[in-house]
């Protein structure tokens, strides 16, 4: 037997309480009653609109948690990925910076073996240089002797030029010519 006892407008209407003698006065009872039923009926309505409105709030409540459950995989998911990014990135950036040093050091190396071919080359002209001097300075010491032997000859008795020929001023001899213009 359910121990709560559940009153309907309607069983209140109903309800026939009986005659006795010496008893209620049946009017009043009746108006009772009616009032009774009355606010019976405006609890229940109360009571239904309220379950309604528990019930919306219920669901409403369910599509909050979903939302925010659907909220939290999304933002954990967005650290996730941002986590993930960010590895990445610095993934990326440890190869450029690996791939860039390569580089300058491929640069670097070149730079070094062509510094060392021009020193080679700039050792090389030196070298020629000083060969080239060396022999300048042997021919010139070369002419230097022959013109102090020159200068050491004693110079030779020139005869005088045999009469009508005219001697330049370069010293060669030049034969005259037979008629003058």
């Amino acid at each position: 037997m359910d121990e709560t006892f559940h009153l309907t407008p309607l069983d209140v209407r109903r309800y026939d309480f009986g005659r006795a003698l010496r008893g209620y006065d049946p009017e009043r009872v009746e108006q009772f009653r009616v009032q009774v039923a009355e606010e019976l009926e405006r609890l229940t309505r109360q009571t239904q609109e309220l379950e309604a409105k528990a019930k919306g709030f219920h669901e409403q409540l369910r599509a909050f948690r979903e939302r925010d459950k659907a909220l939290n995989d999304a933002l954990v998911s967005a650290q996730q990925l941002r986590g993930e990014i960010r590895e990445q990135s610095e993934r990326e950036a440890q190869l450029i910076l690996r791939e860039a040093r390569g580089e300058a050091e491929r640069i670097l190396e070149g730079s070094r073996n062509e510094i060392r071919n021009l020193q080679a080359h700039i050792a090389e002209l030196e070298r020629s240089r000083r060969n080239y001097i060396a022999q300048l300075r042997v021919m010139a010491e070369r002419q230097l002797a022959d013109l102090m032997a020159a200068e050491q000859v004693p110079t030779p008795a020139v005869p005088a030029p045999p009469p009508g020929v005219v001697v330049p001023t370069e010293g060669r001899p030049v034969p005259a010519r037979a008629g003058k213009d």
